[in-house]
């Protein structure tokens, strides 16, 4: 079987107009999407960048892996120990080498390893073309070498090919001689003016008065042409998510090359086509913008298209997470899902149309914020446990279904939810546990530090890398603007003891 998987980092499913969005960012990807199997609750189990990857390749739970963020021990895989033997092909093989071990050629054309240090993920494959410029290179910079491949080994059988584009992520530096085909169209209405006035007199990093990573280092703004230095209003909204959306229609005229090319060499039809994501993208959502730095519904929801021979075409409205796909795929190539993956196979889903999903998910983030989401039903609950230096309750609730952007933390109005969804949290984190103590799943009792909490560590790391030796800096920042409040709050807490006063007995 051909598989090739289009891997677009950053890339929010409620910005192509297959997922209904209003502007036409992606008519290449609608056109794959209309005879394809959509998935709209679709979301990566870890997020960011290297926490997501290692999770989809792995097969594995970041609190299985220990990989949860993107600095000091936790980016890296916990090693095996005994169950480590001389080489990779066991119980804990990768992605790339359970398609391999089935006659699968496997190639991957990204410069993540070198950007993240992620020599992991390259476990499995045979070819890995590292496109040069550590992630902020353009779609045009790396569609030659996906060209180069698929002339040479479009027309064989039996190859796995992931390709990533890095478009949609900051810096959005599309060339400006491109233009911008969304200057007359009005940015999302949900983002009104009274709620930009309230998030530029709040904080964090890349929030509304500190857009730029610049403003927490010290550095001052970045010099970007197509993003402002703040988001004031809305006309610096439409100006911030035109960048953003026309980095995706960008990247989408190659995406059309690719199936040009792949037409050329006789094979589309024949080959399964899948596009999606790492993670998502805040635009304003929690008063992100342009990053991704929570365990929410923005951040962990991602596009999944799968187009292609025996793919039941449709929409699939069921709960999954990427780590299921991981699993999905090698149970389409007829395979055995190796026995301690967390990923559980929902091919039914698609080559049949079944109903397969979970019941609930939980997401994780430790890159930024130490917090985890719990979704199910229209809800999500966000358990935060390091704020990252932003305003954010211990406890929060969102009612996705009658507010998608997470405007209204509705925690105080839904007690009983909020209870169910903790008690879904502890269900989820007791069960991991002894999936770590007794080898079920992902776990694996002869890890190092196995029974840790990945998240914990690095709250007891200091926290985010990015935070870290940032304070001064950013507390500086914050007293210069007005924010004197906000400040002293950081100083006095570093994300984590105003959370535990908030918990004490009055």
């Amino acid at each position: 079987m051909r598989i090739l998987y289009i891997d677009i980092d950053s890339l929010r499913p409620d910005h192509l107009g297959c997922y209904g969005y209003e502007r036409d960012t992606s008519p290449n990807i609608d056109r794959i999407a209309a005879n394809a199997r959509r998935f709209t609750n679709y979301y990566v189990s870890d997020a960011p960048c290297l926490p997501s990857r290692t999770a989809y390749f792995t097969g594995r739970f970041g609190i299985h892996t220990g990989v949860v963020g993107h600095a000091n021990i936790n980016a890296d895989i916990r090693h095996r120990g005994a169950a480590r033997g001389h080489s990779n092909r066991g119980t804990y093989r990768t992605l790339p080498t359970a398609l391999r071990q089935e006659g699968h050629r496997t190639a991957f054309i990204s410069p993540f390893p070198q950007r993240h240090g992620a020599w992991h993920v390259i476990d499995g494959f045979e070819e890995w073309v590292d496109t040069g410029e550590f992630g902020v290179e353009r779609a045009d910079v790396v569609y030659p070498h996906v060209e180069k491949w698929l002339e040479a080994h479009a027309s064989e059988e039996d190859w796995y090919l992931h390709v990533n584009f890095w478009d949609p992520h900051t810096p959005y530096d599309t060339p400006e001689e491109y233009g911008n085909p969304f200057v007359d169209e009005p940015a999302p209405r949900w983002l009104t003016e009274d709620l930009i006035e309230e998030q530029y007199e709040s904080y964090g990093p890349h929030s509304a008065h500190d857009l730029h990573h610049g403003y927490l280092t010290g550095d001052g703004p970045d010099d970007l042409e197509r993003t402002p230095n703040e988001i004031a209003n809305r006309e610096d909204f439409r100006r911030w998510v035109d960048g953003y959306d026309v980095g995706i229609r960008y990247l989408d005229g190659y995406i059309g090359k690719m199936v040009d090319l792949l037409r050329a060499q006789g094979v589309y039809e024949n080959t399964v086509i899948v596009i999606s994501a790492d993670h998502g993208e805040n635009q304003g959502e929690l008063n992100v913008y342009g990053d991704h730095q929570t365990a929410d519904d923005i951040t962990c929801r991602v596009p999944l298209l799968v187009r292609g021979p025996g793919i039941e075409s449709g929409v699939d409205n069921n709960l999954y997470y990427h780590l299921d796909f991981s699993a999905t795929l090698v149970d389409l190539i007829g395979g055995d899902v190796p026995s301690s993956w967390d990923g559980r196979s929902f091919l039914p889903s698609l080559t049949d149309g079944e109903t397969v999903g979970r019941s609930f998910l939980v997401t994780s983030q430790g890159a930024w914020a130490c917090q985890r989401g719990v979704r199910w039903n229209d809800w999500l609950l966000l358990r935060t446990y390091h704020d990252g230096w932003r305003d954010f309750e211990s406890v929060e609730l969102y009612n996705l279904t009658t507010d998608p952007h997470e405007v209204e933390n509705v925690a105080t109005d839904n007690p009983e939810v909020v209870d169910h969804g903790m008690a879904l949290l502890n269900r989820w984190h007791g069960q991991r546990r002894i999936d770590a103590a007794i080898g079920s799943d992902g776990g694996n009792p002869d890890a190092p530090r196995g029974l840790i909490d990945p998240l914990f560590e690095v709250i007891r790391s200091g926290g985010s890398f990015y935070l870290q030796g940032n304070m001064e800096a950013y507390t500086d920042r914050l007293r210069e603007t007005g924010r004197e409040a906000h400040a002293e709050k950081i100083e006095t807490y570093d994300g984590i003891t105003h959370q535990v006063r908030s918990e004490q007995p009055r």
